[in-house]
């Protein structure tokens, strides 16, 4: 760690707020009732603490990640329709995800024999592990789990596996700094050249706000010039303070033709019944986008 404070036995500090903008003209704020732990990693500032609304949290320089009063909303949203739009998924490759709720979701699954996390920050992983566990639950650890500390796109590079899901789980896009690479045609194609017949890949895809989805159409209209079929969606995510923006994209796969019924049947059967924010209803709302969104993701 290049620096980095363990609170010792978390100090109250109610008036402490973190502040973030939301797009322009906009900004959210939390009041931090704990920090529980505050550094930098290699790659970020990394802070856990307990919120007034939200309770547990993790920031990463500065932005919110996730909150365990809400954090199922997004992973259930994330890992599940891409799940279940594939029959039988054995292998499976999470790039970042490292809270390891991801992870979690992933294993829910009976029929993933391994699932492969890739995360840049080893560092945020084992501190997930120590001060999180919440939210991954002890999945970091499950014996079909492999946590690989890396960059995915070398990962993916230079590893020929391939999978039946890829879950993009990584921090928010950007055209500057290293994530820039991971969101664009080339590393879609790369991911689409790991995708087993029959795979699929689902990303998440940033903000879904009315005055802020230019990057959640850039990322549809990339993954279009990759798969026939890509399926933008969304969730309503309260600790983000926004609607969120993710899709799907395959071959052949496509989650939005499957129906309400269909979807808790095979919840039903794969026995992930436990569920709180994802079911066959939730999931056909997911994917009715309106006018405005299917038109800007028409534009050119």
């Amino acid at each position: 760690m290049a620096s980095d404070e363990l609170m010792d036995g978390g100090a109250t500090r109610g008036g402490d707020w973190r502040e973030f903008p939301l797009a322009a003209g906009e900004r959210a704020a939390y009041e931090i009732v704990r920090t529980i732990y505050a550094g930098t990693t290699k790659f970020q500032h990394v802070e856990i603490a307990e919120t007034r609304a939200y309770g547990l949290a993790l920031f990463l320089d500065g932005a919110p990640q996730s909150a365990v009063a809400d954090e199922f909303v997004y992973h259930e949203s994330l890992v599940h329709p891409a799940l279940l739009a594939h029959p039988n998924p054995k292998r499976v490759l999470i790039a970042g995800g490292g809270e390891g709720a991801t992870l979690r979701e992933v294993l829910r699954h009976p029929s993933v024999e391994r699932a492969t996390m890739v995360d840049i920050d080893g560092e945020l992983v084992d501190l997930v592990r120590r001060f999180m566990q919440p939210m991954h639950a002890g999945a970091l650890d499950d014996e079909r789990a492999d946590v690989v500390i890396g960059d995915a796109h070398a990962h993916l590079r230079d590893h020929d596996d391939l999978y039946d899901v890829i879950v993009i789980d990584l921090t928010d896009p950007s055209d500057d700094g290293p994530i820039a690479p991971l969101y664009t045609e080339g590393f879609f194609r790369l991911a689409a050249s790991r995708l087993d017949d029959g795979g699929i890949l689902v990303t998440q895809a940033y903000s879904f706000a009315l005055n802020n989805f230019g990057w959640y159409a850039r990322i549809a209209r990339t993954l279009g010039r990759v798969f026939p079929i890509v399926r933008p969606y969304r969730a309503e995510v309260p600790f983000f303070k926004d609607s969120w923006g993710l899709c799907t994209a395959s071959f052949v796969r496509d989650p939005a033709a499957l129906p309400e019924l269909a979807i808790d049947a095979i919840l039903q059967a794969r026995g992930v019944t436990d569920l709180r924010s994802y079911d066959g209803l939730s999931h056909v709302s997911m994917f009715a986008l309106p006018k405005y969104v299917r038109a800007a993701l028409l534009a050119r």
